[in-house]
């Protein structure tokens, strides 16, 4: 009965732990491996071309090709467990009120860190790229700057996604091209998709490392491997000498991350956005620009009217500004591009277009 209850309460875990994921086996990565998780290592089959395809001759037959499947080791480096304790309970009399609650804790908690290894894995393993700020006006053109790339990568087109953070999300949706899950059908919708742009499921993705904006790939070329150490169950604390009618709900998880081709995940960059206000300046013919920034830029440089966005990660040639006192000559409808730098590089940009009002006469 106990090992019943096990499997029973580990299934639950499992069930919820599947609903929290994000990042979502057979959405983001595979579940391909030869091997016991739980011995330590598993392999995983890796290959950069797919099988070849040749004119078949009735007659001679066709020559046999020698596929490039590599199998590779993948350590199981990632060992997480619950034990938390029910008090004033023996563990035959937990209500399953407090089980249930309990458990649902436990896969939530074990999504949570399974996410935050998995992304770990994702920017570790996948491809960078820098692009300029994105907006509501700019999205599509990322993304499809992606997409393209990732066709002449030969990602398959069905099945890609994009991670996308809050702030492109909120860019996405309103997007002309943005087209909601709930005219897509179910299995978008049971993906945790929000939608499709540009021939991506899109998927929001509360990630705060510095100048990220998505992560575009395909669950072909990430694997996730994990397995239960040691199942799910309650376990009584009576006799341990330290616990005196308690009982504690307890299990072990083991898990992994791998990224199999680089090309197949594009983690794409992009600068914060600048919050800039304008006023005149104290000569004629100049403004003095007000530059709210959260980022972590050190400086700041601009350029009028530029021919291109500042992209994130790249060198900047503009002119040092400083908030709220550089004099910058202008004329009503100049646009200003401001880069907020670090290090020598952008990882900040805004954008104001100035107003007849914002520049002494």
């Amino acid at each position: 009965m106990a090992h019943q209850l096990s499997e029973q309460y580990s299934d639950l875990v499992l069930a919820k732990l599947r609903n929290e994921l994000v990042l979502k086996d057979q959405v983001v990565f595979n579940n391909d491996f030869d091997g016991d998780p739980t011995a330590g290592a598993v392999k995983i089959p890796t290959r950069e071309d797919e099988v070849a395809a040749s004119d078949y001759d009735r007659a001679a037959g066709l020559a046999p090709t020698t596929g490039n499947t590599a199998y590779v080791t993948l350590p199981i480096d990632k060992d997480k467990a619950v034990n938390e304790i029910i008090d004033g309970y023996e563990a035959a009399a937990v209500p399953d009120g407090l089980v249930a609650e309990r458990l649902d804790s436990a896969g939530y908690s074990l999504g949570r860190a399974m996410d935050t290894d998995g992304a770990a894995e994702l920017l570790s393993g996948g491809t960078t790229v820098n692009v300029a700020l994105i907006d509501q006006h700019s999205v599509y053109g990322a993304l499809v700057k992606q997409r393209t790339q990732m066709s002449k990568d030969n990602i398959p087109a069905a099945g890609r996604y994009a991670l996308c953070t809050p702030d492109v999300i909120a860019a996405v949706v309103r997007s002309p091209e943005f087209t909601q899950a709930s005219s897509l059908g179910d299995e978008v919708k049971q993906s945790g998709a929000i939608g499709r742009i540009a021939g991506f499921n899109v998927i929001e993705f509360n990630e705060d490392t510095a100048g990220l904006s998505m992560i575009c790939g395909h669950p072909r070329f990430a694997t996730r491997v994990n397995a239960w150490q040691a199942p799910v169950r309650l376990q009584s604390l009576e006799g341990s000498g330290k616990y005196i009618g308690a009982s504690a709900v307890q299990g072990r998880m083991v898990y992994a991350h791998k990224v199999l081709r680089q090309k197949g995940v594009r983690c794409v960059f992009a600068p914060a956005p600048l919050e800039l206000a304008a006023a005149q300046g104290a000569t004629a013919g100049t403004t003095v620009l007000t530059i709210n920034d959260a980022s972590e830029a050190t400086s700041y440089k601009y350029l009028k009217n530029p021919a291109q966005r500042a992209v994130y990660g790249a060198s900047y040639s503009g002119a040092a500004v400083t908030s709220g006192t550089t004099e910058i000559a202008a004329a009503a409808g100049d646009v200003v591009e401001v880069a907020g730098i670090k290090g020598g590089k952008v990882v900040a940009a805004g954008y104001i277009t100035l107003a007849a009002t914002a520049i002494k006469a």
